[in-house]
């Protein structure tokens, strides 16, 4: 596990049309005077919309890959979406998943390409912001992926972290928290399980998959983890993740807000 104490800040304020979702969320960030953080994309439209899906590796390096990208034919809506918020060579860049939908159903749900992304109106966003520290996108020799990783730091109680491939969601952030003396926080993130097993049961059986926690929390030092996944073949999931049996595959991202600290 990587963390690093930060202040939190509220970053607030419009994605304006015509402008890439990369371009918007990092003009909102640079104005807040904030390197790195979480963003919410909930309600956006974008016209267009480009996103890819988990997919098998198949040259041998990598534990899983990407799809094709995948074009939803006109005006996209993003039902829910989390973006962490960093840097790669330099430049802002994000990491998201996401749930979105043309004007008809399907609901589908995958990785949201930011620099391909288009907004198509003009839409109010909120977000977490740290001064302090950010993720900054890396070479990873465990995964052979460039990766978001944890940079920077200061002396705020809130964390930006990151779990590293076959450690437990739930007990890690739990022993991520208890490391840094925190009981009771919202949890936000995203990344992927490798085959995701439900509280109540259910599961995804697949080695490759994408998701983003749904309402996650800490209290008296326990983790609630609802997430929100997709897997290889488009098919979504929802639920509790039970606890010790939820291998991270390859990455998850998380800010850690304690619940009396945002500003």
């Amino acid at each position: 596990m990587q963390a690093a104490r930060t202040g939190l800040v509220t970053v607030q304020g419009e994605l304006r049309a015509g402008e890439t979702v990369m371009a918007g969320v990092a003009r909102l960030f640079d104005a807040a005077g904030c390197r790195g953080g979480m963003v919410f994309l909930d309600g956006i439209t974008c016209d267009p919309l480009r996103y890819v899906l988990p997919a098998l590796s198949s040259d041998g390096v990598h534990a899983a890959w990407y799809s094709d990208t995948l074009a939803p034919v006109g005006p996209t809506r993003v039902l829910r979406a989390t973006a962490s918020v960093g840097a790669r060579e330099g430049q802002p860049f994000l990491h998201c998943h996401g749930l979105w939908q043309t004007g008809t159903p399907p609901v589908a749900m995958g990785h949201l390409l930011p620099l391909e992304s288009l907004v198509a109106a003009d839409c109010r966003v909120t977000g977490i912001g740290s001064r302090e520290a950010w993720f900054d996108s890396l070479p990873d020799a465990e995964t052979a992926f460039t990766l978001f990783q944890v940079a920077g730091g200061g002396a705020g109680s809130g964390l930006i972290a990151r779990i590293a491939p076959g450690e437990d969601v739930v007990t890690a952030i739990e022993t991520l928290c208890a490391a840094h003396g925190i009981s009771r926080a919202a949890l936000h993130g995203l990344g992927s399980i490798d085959h995701v097993r439900f509280q109540q049961g259910g599961r995804m059986d697949c080695l490759a998959t994408e998701l983003r926690l749904h309402g996650a929390h800490l209290r008296g030092g326990r983790a609630h983890v609802p997430i929100e996944v997709v897997d290889i073949a488009g098919r979504i999931k929802a639920g509790i993740l039970k606890r010790g049996v939820n291998p991270v595959g390859v990455t998850l991202e998380l800010l850690i807000e304690p619940i009396e600290d945002i500003a």
